[in-house]
């Protein structure tokens, strides 16, 4: 094996653990100080909230029965091992690992609360009266840390795309 890939791909998963940590840490704070349903005013458009997420982004298949747990757990775990696989192949490529490493952070942040929960924590509650025609009260549905890094992962993977796009122009 080369010892530069494996070097390499260090302070990628070293990212992705910082964003779990981070993620489990505020999770915990919620679950220790927070009732199902219970929100605190922070600002005119930022709550802190209790929300149990049984599905998938926006709750998706949150009333699917449960085995929707399931389906995501092994989701989060085989995407996992690819962007792990992905990150030993491209550790050099500093936009495209970092968003890799987003991405598995959140993966595995939102994997570990289906195991331990069989829900994902979500407490970020932002609403503007403008999401009004969009979502019941304007209020964006409640996400996560895990959540935000799989976002960031993701706008990083399409601009990363791009700029390999007019590099190759």
């Amino acid at each position: 094996m080369n010892k530069s890939l494996t070097h390499g791909i260090w302070p990628w998963l070293g990212l992705a653990a910082l964003l779990v940590v981070a993620d489990q840490v505020t999770k915990v704070l919620i679950l220790a100080n927070y009732q199902l349903g219970d929100s605190t005013y922070i600002t005119s458009f930022f709550n802190v909230v209790r929300v149990h997420n049984l599905g998938a982004a926006f709750s998706f298949l949150a009333d699917a029965g449960g085995w929707q747990r399931w389906f995501f757990t092994a989701v989060g775990v085989v995407a996992a091992v690819f962007i792990v696989w992905m990150l030993r192949s491209h550790p050099g490529q500093k936009l495209f690992a970092f968003a890799l490493a987003c991405i598995l952070g959140g993966a595995i942040g939102n994997v570990v609360d289906r195991l331990l929960h069989g829900y994902v924590v979500d407490w970020l509650d932002f609403h503007w009266d403008f999401l009004g025609g969009l979502f019941p009260g304007g209020h964006f549905p409640s996400f996560n840390i895990a959540d935000a890094a799989i976002t960031v992962g993701a706008v990083s993977l399409v601009l990363d795309e791009i700029l390999r796009w007019r590099r190759s122009r």
